[in-house]
């Protein structure tokens, strides 16, 4: 579990459920989904990372990582979507969004380790070479700012390739062909079944969806081939909580990309 002591003490006071999250992470969707099929009450401290907003010492006091999404509990500071989840199900267990027998409980702890695995290194890099090509450029200002309050080397080095749209081909390669193995996987899984773990919504379905919806509308990746894909995400689409975490927060700025620029 990703709970750290954050350097803005400012945060150790915060009472109920804090979210600092955006509207365009996945990672965030992901807390969002879990908040709203809970019924749970939060307070929302929404960054706009297109503005770089999270940019700051005073978040990167908060989340070393400068990453969204982090959660702030009563005062205690959760960081990592999947651990995130994982402790509000644990935390608030009804209503439960994990399978009741202990294999189908390790099939979706699985399943979640697996999306934030691929997370840096093959959505983030497929989508930040399509959709985001050209976007993330910043001002030498921010930039140095940005380097002298990232320490971790690999955010380090994906945010010098994504600022100036340095990622190789071997890079995009190894990408695609990762999303390309994972979503195989994930129709193969959900082949005679209606969700990736027991037979109940659960974290692992909350944590793939944000991927297929992001990776859809914002980098042109195509489902066409993978239909038990596309018949999960439907039904997925029909629930409240997708309405409200994913549909609600997209801003309106962000449209589709053709399908032919992936």
């Amino acid at each position: 579990m990703a709970i750290i002591e954050p350097k803005n003490k400012s945060v150790l006071a915060l009472k109920g459920l804090h979210l600092y999250h955006s509207g365009i992470s996945n990672c965030s969707m992901r807390v969002r989904m879990t908040l709203e099929e809970k019924g749970l009450e939060w307070d929302s401290h929404h960054l706009d990372l297109m503005k770089k907003e999270h940019v700051t010492e005073a978040y990167f006091g908060i989340n070393p990582n400068g990453l969204v999404p982090t959660l702030v509990h009563d005062g205690q500071v959760i960081i990592e979507s999947d651990d995130i989840i994982d402790y509000l199900d644990t935390t608030f267990p009804q209503p439960s969004l994990r399978p009741d027998d202990q294999a189908e409980i390790e099939r979706m702890l699985e399943w979640l380790h697996r999306s934030t695995k691929i997370h840096l290194k093959a959505v983030k890099t497929h989508m930040y070479a399509t959709r985001m090509r050209g976007k993330m450029t910043m001002t030498d200002e921010l930039k140095t700012r940005y380097e002298r309050l990232q320490t971790n080397p690999d955010l380090l080095a994906f945010h010098a390739k994504s600022t100036s749209d340095a990622f190789t081909e071997d890079e995009l390669s190894a990408a695609r062909a990762t999303l390309d193995q994972s979503f195989a996987d994930l129709d193969r899984a959900l082949d005679k079944r209606t969700w990736l773990a027991g037979e109940r919504f659960t974290l692992a379905d909350i944590a793939w969806v944000p991927l297929h919806y992001t990776l859809d509308i914002l980098a042109g990746y195509s489902f066409a081939d993978l239909p038990n894909v596309i018949a999960w995400a439907e039904r997925i689409k029909a629930r409240p909580s997708y309405q409200s975490a994913i549909l609600a927060w997209w801003p309106e700025t962000m449209t589709r990309l053709p399908a032919q620029a992936s």
